[in-house]
């Protein structure tokens, strides 16, 4: 090979691999401009508020600067999962603490849109159309539950994890969100250790998303 082909060959490797940057450069754009155009069509908070499931009761928390700002959610990215931390309590016993914190004596932000009974009641908090101090940096775009354990370990109850599975999925549904990415715990968030038993047995969280994977094609073919 001459030194002019070897060139020629050189400055065709060269265009190709430029091609080929181009090409996967054009790829992330519309991959991310995909994305971010499903975001922008997710239902609203107030549509997914007027559709709740018929297990949900409603049980608000008074307006107060504390628990329940009253601040809009304008969207919803994800579905943030929490544990009470506080064994053998009830959802009715967590739904009223978060109301005290009204007073401001302990100087204590704190709250969820949903909390979940060891028997999987499900009371609902505050409403989807409004922020919940619960995920730290995401509580301007997700939806928070908080679930009931039966003792220090922190694992879910069957009955709180079947119920925490179903309304999740139903979540997904409302939001368009993905399972596999937009559900998410409160230590993604912060780094937390909530809810505790599914921090520490990573496994025990692969099979809650995929249960709720599962649970939302179901009440898809339903």
């Amino acid at each position: 090979m001459t030194h002019r082909q070897r060139r020629d060959a050189l400055q065709t490797d060269e265009r190709l691999k430029v091609l080929l940057l181009c090409a996967v450069l054009a790829l992330l754009t519309v991959a991310v401009i995909f994305t971010a155009a499903v975001r922008l069509s997710r239902p609203s908070p107030a549509e997914a508020e007027a559709k709740l499931p018929g297990y949900v009761t409603k049980d608000l928390l008074d307006i107060n600067e504390w628990s329940r700002p009253g601040e809009p959610l304008k969207r919803v990215n994800a579905v943030v999962l929490h544990y009470v931390g506080n064994p053998g309590t009830s959802a009715q016993a967590n739904r009223n603490y978060f109301n005290s914190l009204a007073t401001g004596e302990l100087e204590t932000y704190a709250a969820s849109h949903f909390s979940v009974s060891l028997e999987g009641e499900v009371l609902q908090c505050v409403p989807l159309t409004e922020i919940a101090y619960a995920s730290n940096s995401r509580n301007g775009d997700t939806v928070s539950i908080e679930v009931c354990h039966p003792d220090e370990g922190g694992e879910y109850s069957p009955a709180a994890y079947r119920r925490t599975v179903e309304l999740t999925a139903w979540l997904c549904r409302a939001f368009r969100l993905d399972p596999e990415e937009d559900v998410i715990r409160h230590y993604d968030v912060s780094g937390k250790r909530c809810p505790l038993y599914y921090v520490d047995h990573p496994d025990a969280w692969e099979r809650l998303v995929e249960d709720v994977a599962a649970e939302v094609a179901r009440q898809e073919e339903a």
